[in-house]
This record gives structure tokens, C-alpha cells and sequence, in this order.
């Protein structure tokens, strides 16, 4: 409960203070322009939709944890109770404005859900009607990749993906959160 109180503190500090504000309207109506042209662009195909945004994401997310890194000056976190904190409290808060929760955690402490009260991302967006796209898309996957390109930078290969979101009509939007395995650090072949 300490380690989730000072994230909460550390985040609202950094996003008070230490990030440069966008516009959430400017921020919403382009990710979902940029949804919109992936659907065009794949003829309909959300499998491939999902993951050409997880694609993304996780480039993103590969760059984005030097950003978070410097912004909030966290420590390395112990476990992944505390990573699951952090990321809540602290790097959505700092990239995103909003702490979703962390509920839902396996008994052997490999996974968890987070819970999202709020997405800016999904702001003013319906689902195409095309009788596919609410069973099939999944509209703010490139957060899922995102979390999978960030931690895996920290040594931890996870798995992420939504269970459930408001906008296919579910009372919550879920993302399940799994850690795979901690990453050895490796020198590349032929690197000395």
C-alpha cells in the first residue's frame, strides 16, 4: 500500500510539474483519424488493425520509457506489484492524465488487469457499424503495445491485451496484463 500511495504522489508531482501539456481533443481526434485510416487501409481486417497498433505502440513504447524514466525519476521497481503501480500511478498519469486500477492479480502474481475508469483515446469515437468491427476491433490496442515495448526495455517480456472495452458495449474497459519472463541481460553476438 506504501509503494502505491508515493506512486500516486510521484505522478500527480511529475504531471503537475514536469510534462508538457497536449491537447486531449487534438491527441483523441488523431489517434482516431489514424484508426480510422488502418481500417481503410486493411479493407476492414481488425485482426490486422490490432496489430498494426500493437506494432506501434511497442515502438512507441521502446522510446517512450526513457522519457518516463526521466520525467518521474522512479527507482527500479522490486517485483511486479510495484511495476504494476508504477504504471498505473505514474506512467499513465504522466502520459495520459488518468491512474487506472490495478485489480484482478493471479494467484502466483504474473498477472493482473487494469481497469480503466476513463480512455482518452476512445473520446468521441463510435465503432464502425459494419457488424464485425464491435466484435473484432480493439480500438485503444497501441496501449497494449505501448506496456509490452516499455518493459521490455526493463528486462520484463509481458503479454498484454484487452478483455474487455466500453466502446463493444462491455460495462468496463480490461486490459490483462502477463508477465512471460524476466529478460537476462545478453551482449549481442560479436560484441565485446
Amino acid at each position: 500500500m506504501a509503494a502505491a500511495t508515493k506512486a500516486t504522489r510521484v505522478g500527480e508531482e511529475v504531471w503537475k510539474s514536469r510534462v508538457d501539456k497536449v491537447n486531449a481533443e487534438l491527441v483523441t481526434l488523431t489517434y482516431g483519424t489514424m484508426v480510422a485510416q488502418l481500417c481503410s487501409d486493411f479493407d476492414s481486417n481488425y485482426a490486422e488493425v490490432n496489430n498494426q497498433l500493437d506494432k506501434m505502440g511497442y515502438n512507441i513504447g521502446i522510446r517512450l520509457i526513457e522519457d518516463f524514466f526521466a520525467k518521474s525519476g522512479v527507482p527500479r521497481c522490486a517485483n511486479l506489484r510495484e511495476t504494476a503501480e508504477t504504471i498505473s500511478k505514474v506512467g499513465f498519469k504522466i502520459f495520459l492524465n488518468i491512474t487506472p486500477i490495478v485489480t484482478n492479480w493471479a494467484a502466483d502474481n504474473k498477472q493482473f488487469s487494469l481497469i480503466f475508469e476513463e480512455n482518452p483515446l476512445a473520446d468521441f469515437v463510435e465503432l464502425p457499424d459494419d457488424g464485425k468491427a464491435q466484435d473484432e476491433l480493439w480500438f485503444s490496442n497501441m496501449l497494449c503495445g505501448i506496456l509490452r515495448g516499455a518493459l521490455e526495455m526493463v528486462q520484463m517480456q509481458i503479454e498484454a491485451h484487452y478483455v474487455s472495452d466500453v466502446l463493444r458495449g462491455d460495462d468496463t474497459t480490461e486490459m490483462r496484463i502477463t508477465l512471460l519472463r524476466y529478460i537476462d541481460d545478453e551482449m549481442p553476438p560479436d560484441d565485446e
